[in-house]
């Protein structure tokens, strides 16, 4: 019996990751998933700079700050409940410190701008396409930081407006790293604080643009630009609430690891399933916690996992648990 409908996927036959690959992860929470796996798996790889971004306007504005190098100045900043935020940035980066604030905000935009010269994909997830306007300054904000919602006004991208804005992306990337290969994603975390529809119809939006965009280049540029079918796999092969957290909204974790062994096959070149077979292993045995830590064995297993360690970092240099 088949119980479970499936996504066709195939291994992508051009321009896979390996751990030469420069992997920058931009977007909604579910980049952060993501990004989490490179992490783990210890390939070279960025992951949200200016925090979690929901709607390509956001994303759009960071990389054009990036490209232009802007510095962040008393201006882009405001105080509210105890701490400094950014209309551009996620609050995990507010701080009560104003200094701090403006010396993280510049030191990650050049981040930025150095990873994204070098890097050689960039995963965009889409969260939605509802976003909110500062009425004060008509500027739409990355995040409202508890700002009272009367100063805002919501605001749904129209499919045009999305597509425009994912070509602004990609041609400024491409101006400054033209080799880069791009691949867009849905979050398929349903954002039901705008309704049931409404979520539907802000999925649907994304979805549509980032196909308009890949269809409207030619063949040689589409292996330039992928969409990989994160919010498809959730909805069909996914679709039971075992594979929710107990919000039932976000997937769990065994739904993360279901999409990440899907991304790798079409993705991850084989040739490193071996380095991350062992880099695996290494995290699994960095973990551990031994009953008793000064024992005999408990010493030898140690000095075998940095036997284990050196090699790896032997083979790939620069490479850091």
């Amino acid at each position: 019996m088949n119980l479970q409908t499936k996504i066709p996927l195939q291994p992508q036959r051009f321009n896979q990751i390996d751990y030469s690959s420069k992997v920058l992860l931009l977007g909604s929470c579910f980049s952060e998933n993501i990004g989490e796996k490179f992490q783990y798996f210890k390939f070279q790889s960025l992951q949200n700079p200016f925090g979690i971004l929901f709607q390509p306007l956001a994303i759009e504005k960071l990389i054009t700050n990036a490209i232009n190098q802007k510095e962040y100045s008393e201006d882009d900043i405001f105080f509210l409940n105890e701490h400094w935020h950014c209309f551009d940035a996620h609050s995990r980066l507010s701080n009560p410190s104003k200094e701090e604030l403006l010396a993280q905000l510049n030191e990650n935009i050049s981040q930025t701008y150095d990873f994204l010269k070098e890097a050689s994909h960039i995963i965009i997830t889409l969260g939605t396409s509802w976003v909110y306007r500062h009425i004060e300054t008509d500027q739409i904000v990355a995040n409202c930081h508890k700002v009272p919602q009367k100063k805002f006004l919501k605001e749904l991208l129209s499919v045009d407006t999305i597509s425009e804005s994912l070509e602004a992306i990609v041609s400024l990337v491409t101006s400054i790293n033209p080799d880069i290969h791009f691949i867009f994603t849905v979050s398929p975390v349903r954002h039901i604080k705008d309704g049931y529809v409404e979520n539907t119809l802000s999925k649907s939006h994304l979805i549509t643009a980032i196909h308009n965009l890949i269809n409207r280049n030619s063949e040689i540029e589409n292996r330039q630009l992928a969409y990989f079918p994160s919010y498809e796999i959730v909805m069909d092969e996914l679709r039971d609430y075992r594979f929710y957290n107990e919000d039932m909204l976000h997937p769990n974790q065994l739904a993360i690891d279901y999409i990440w062994e899907k991304f790798t096959s079409v993705w991850v070149h084989q040739n490193s399933e071996a380095i991350m077979g062992e880099v695996d292993a290494i995290q699994k045995g960095l973990a551990h916690r031994p009953f008793n830590a000064k024992s005999d064995a408990h010493l030898k297993f140690t000095q075998q996992l940095e036997k284990r360690v050196l090699k790896l970092q032997k083979a790939l240099p620069g490479l850091s648990f």
